[in-house]
């Protein structure tokens, strides 16, 4: 029993550190180290399954209170990296829908020479901004 706590808090742990890893990756916008890390998340959750399975009390029992503490702090984790990624997914997808857009009356925001956002409409002449 000792055998399985121990093997599923590392298995917790390293879990947490692959999401923070997942979660530099997304803010920094690498996609390509993002999708490596996937295989190995979902590797770990696996085992994870696999060595916790065979336990019968895991939510009551008080040897297991470090890993369910690390798993509820992975699930934070988990929520915060899907978040970040639909925000950016939204914004991409606004970003998109602008350069679609056939319409010339919606505003366009852009920064004046103080970093405020300025609005100017899109009829109004590059000159003139």
């Amino acid at each position: 029993m000792s055998d399985a706590i121990d093997q599923a808090t590392k298995l917790a742990g390293q879990l947490s550190n692959m999401l923070e890893l997942e979660f530099q990756a997304l803010r920094n916008q690498e996609i390509d180290q993002f999708e490596q890390l996937q295989p190995v998340k979902n590797e770990l959750m696996i085992e994870i399954k696999r060595v916790t399975d065979t336990v019968e009390d895991l939510q009551t029992r008080d040897e297991w209170q470090n890993f369910r503490e690390t798993m509820g702090s992975c699930q934070s984790l988990h929520r915060r990296n899907a978040l970040l990624m639909n925000r950016q997914l939204e914004a991409i997808r606004g970003t998109l829908q602008s350069l679609r857009s056939p319409d010339l009356s919606t505003p366009v925001e852009t920064y004046n020479r103080l970093g405020y956002i300025a609005q100017f409409s899109r009829n109004t002449s590059y000159s003139d901004a």
